[in-house]
């Protein structure tokens, strides 16, 4: 047999992606700590895991072809899925209170990011989108297992979403200019500025406290400063390493945001 790289198969290779499960994760923990939490993020985690293999599997059935990889890729999808049911059905076991309504949105998302996967346009904004977006639900699942209200739990969620499809925007078209490719910057200050105003209308329904406002305050500041001209110059991986960044302050404002009806 071949000699095949398992990490392209068995790891997700967008690194980026791991902030944006670990991001709800951490959030919906550390708001509404529950046994059944711990086990759903071990679930979120398999699925996470579970779609490179998936992918490959698909695309290579897809074309008709099994290439010394996709036996392997087949391997993968079997412990993943095996383990994230296993982890799921502890979690449904566990809980407390019903935590099925945010599936009703990320069951649709995570089937737009499959069907982008399966054509191998994974990378385009929509799908990622998508995808982090599904991912954002899995706050809202956590805060229900916790015990928190499914019109906070819900809130906490939508202003992850908002931070999450921002900075793909944002990140998205710095890396396009950064190749020296042609990217307009105004629908990346149009989508930060739309977030801005949406926090807003949330300290002034009373919804949440100022600190949302601070959140995207300071990544509306970041998107202006990370697309001018002498910011494209930063290296990607250190672009990586500020993204995370932000997500763990968000992970932070968020927890204190005293968000609620």
């Amino acid at each position: 047999m071949q000699n095949v790289r398992l990490r392209p198969i068995a790891l997700p290779v967008e690194h980026g992606g791991w902030s944006f499960l670990f991001s709800p994760i951490l959030l919906g923990l550390w708001i509404a700590p529950s046994l059944a939490g711990f086990w759903l993020s071990l679930a979120a985690l398999g699925v996470f895991l579970l779609r490179q293999p998936l992918k490959l599997a698909l695309s290579d059935r897809r074309r008709g072809k099994r290439y010394p990889r996709t036996q392997w890729a087949e391997r993968f999808v079997a412990l993943y899925g095996g383990a994230t049911l296993i982890a799921f059905v502890a979690a449904c076991l566990s809980a407390q209170q019903a935590f099925w309504q945010p599936f009703l949105v990320a069951a649709p998302l995570a089937v737009v990011q499959l069907y982008y996967d399966a054509r191998q346009q994974s990378r385009t904004l929509l799908a990622e989108i998508c995808g982090a977006s599904a991912m954002a639900t899995l706050t809202a699942m956590l805060a229900l297992l916790g015990g928190k209200t499914l019109s906070v739990a819900l809130l906490l969620c939508f202003l992850l979403v908002l931070q999450a499809a921002s900075a793909l925007h944002y990140v998205t078209t710095r890396l396009t200019l950064a190749r020296g490719q042609a990217a307009q910057r105004w629908p990346v200050y149009v989508v930060h500025l739309a977030c801005l105003l949406i926090a807003v209308l949330f300290w002034l329904a009373q919804l949440s406290n100022w600190l949302p406002i601070a959140l995207f305050g300071l990544l509306t500041l970041r998107s202006f400063i990370g697309l001018l001209e002498r910011s494209l110059a930063t290296r990607t991986p250190i672009v990586g390493m500020q993204e995370l960044a932000f997500s763990l302050i968000t992970v932070v404002l968020l927890r204190f945001a005293e968000v609620g009806l």
